[in-house]
């Protein structure tokens, strides 16, 4: 018989808190909890929300443009609230619980899925054009844009 390790414990989670690797569970949720750490599917993150960096963000840029991805599936895209003032992007929005209601006698053993309000702020290069800035919602995906002013953009200088 294979001895089972405190790697093994830690990692198992089960559904239906019947046997004895349950009880490992709980004990790991209470040091958790005792070292104020929260477990997300994201990772570890500390402090009281353990969400606070959601939803997750991929930032680039180019000579023209600064492209921000931000992974919020199961959005509707008109509550998706996208602001620019100055430099600053603000996307913000809210995600409402899918918890099946209590009348469908279902009981939920695992909720990682974050509800709530959200707000995420990037503070983006001075020499943007706040004219020239497109959004786009496709497949959880909100994609935004921002275009860098004309007069900054690097150009080639033709030697004679």
């Amino acid at each position: 018989m294979r001895s089972t390790s405190m790697e093994d414990l830690i990692m198992y989670r089960t559904l239906f808190p019947r046997d004895l690797f349950a009880e490992f569970d709980h004990l790991q949720r209470a040091m958790q909890q005792s070292f104020d750490i929260s477990p997300s599917i994201r990772g570890l993150a500390r402090g009281a929300n353990a969400d606070w960096m959601w939803p997750a963000l991929n930032v680039g840029s180019t000579a023209k443009s600064v492209d921000i991805d931000c992974f919020a599936p199961g959005l509707d895209p008109a509550s998706i609230e996208v602001q620019l003032d100055k430099d600053v992007l603000t996307i913000a929005g809210q995600r409402t619980v899918t918890i099946p209601d209590a009348d469908a006698k279902t009981t939920v053993h695992i909720d990682e899925r974050f509800a709530g309000r959200f707000r995420r702020v990037i503070t983006l290069p001075d020499d943007i054009d706040a004219n020239a800035v497109s959004a786009s919602y496709d497949d959880g995906v909100l994609h935004v844009s921002v275009q860098r002013q004309e007069a900054v953009q690097p150009r080639r200088i033709t030697v004679q």
